[in-house]
């Protein structure tokens, strides 16, 4: 089993040449422009909805990308016990592990705590609060009861999955809310750091497991994003009900369905198919066991 060439020390190091707070980013008069869209196209999707005016494309762009930040808060729920509780058993082993691992675990929390604020300007700003799956406790407590190593490898698809998102698709789009972009900037930026560390908590979950150990924790991967397509779902029925509570009209049965198809395989493209199809997350699979890589690399499709 091949180890990432990423080391501790570099990694703290990189971390604190970001290091940004809260009060830096939002709040003041750094405000959420409701004039622009928040999401990507290549995410949001809206333009397939050809029934869709342009303004009514905002407003969902603008409701996608509230639900975009707010999954993100709940993921993260559950990524932040998870590394504590990796840490933890081997505190006085490694100084620059620990010091790394508790940089992860605190910024995860500042980055729930910075969607909180998000989610507060959103409603001031937009007028409504959409609904959002969750609670995030329970959702935490179902994906912790997996195997650990599924576990670890979902974490490590949502870090290369953000990578991703900003590079491929926000940071070259100028139709989108500049305040919007500037959050998932900063995030990305923090994240970035988070791919290397998971990719060694993988390796060392991975360390000492045998081949049916292995599979049984690619086997709990999957079940896991099968849990999550389904909150998926049912967050696109949540987004067509704000979507028609912010726009003022009822779609009618058919756009309605078009609605559901185009915006639950869009929801499934940005949370499943852009982390599941990274070449660095699938390059991990693939140290780990090339049969599981090759069932990812079958799967990933219905995702896409």
């Amino acid at each position: 089993m091949e180890m990432q060439n990423y080391i501790y020390e570099d990694i703290l190091e990189a971390g604190r040449k970001v290091n940004w707070q809260i009060e830096d980013i939002i709040g003041g008069d750094k405000k959420l422009d409701f004039s622009r869209r928040f999401l990507p196209e290549s995410l949001a999707r809206v333009e397939e909805l050809a029934f869709l005016s342009e303004g009514e494309k905002r407003i969902l762009s603008q409701i996608r990308g509230n639900a975009y930040l707010n999954i993100f808060g709940l993921v993260e729920e559950f990524i932040l016990p998870f590394v504590m509780d990796h840490a933890r058993p081997t505190l006085a082993q490694d100084d620059d592990r620990t010091r790394a691992l508790l940089a992860f675990a605190s910024e995860e929390a500042k980055h729930i705590q910075l969607f909180k604020r998000f989610r507060e300007e959103f409603a001031d700003g937009f007028g409504s609060v959409p609904d959002m799956i969750g609670p995030p406790e329970a959702v935490a407590k179902h994906v912790l009861s997996h195997h650990p190593l599924g576990v670890a490898l979902v974490i490590l698809h949502i870090e290369w999955m953000t990578q991703r998102h900003f590079l491929d698709s926000v940071v070259g789009d100028q139709q989108l809310d500049p305040q919007f972009k500037s959050l998932l900037r900063y995030h990305w930026m923090e994240e970035a750091q988070h791919a290397k560390l998971d990719t060694l908590m993988v390796f060392n979950i991975a360390r000492e497991m045998d081949a049916a150990e292995i599979s049984a924790g690619v086997e709990g991967y999957l079940k896991i994003g099968g849990f999550l397509d389904e909150g998926l779902k049912q967050q696109t029925e949540f987004d067509l009900a704000a979507f028609e509570k912010a726009a003022g009209r009822k779609l009618d049965e058919l756009e309605r369905d078009e609605f559901i198809r185009v915006q639950h395989q869009a929801n499934r493209w940005t949370y499943l198919g852009t982390g599941m199809t990274h070449p660095k997350f699938l390059e991990v699979v693939g140290a780990l066991s090339t049969a599981a890589r090759e069932q990812l690399e079958e799967v990933a499709p219905v995702f896409c």
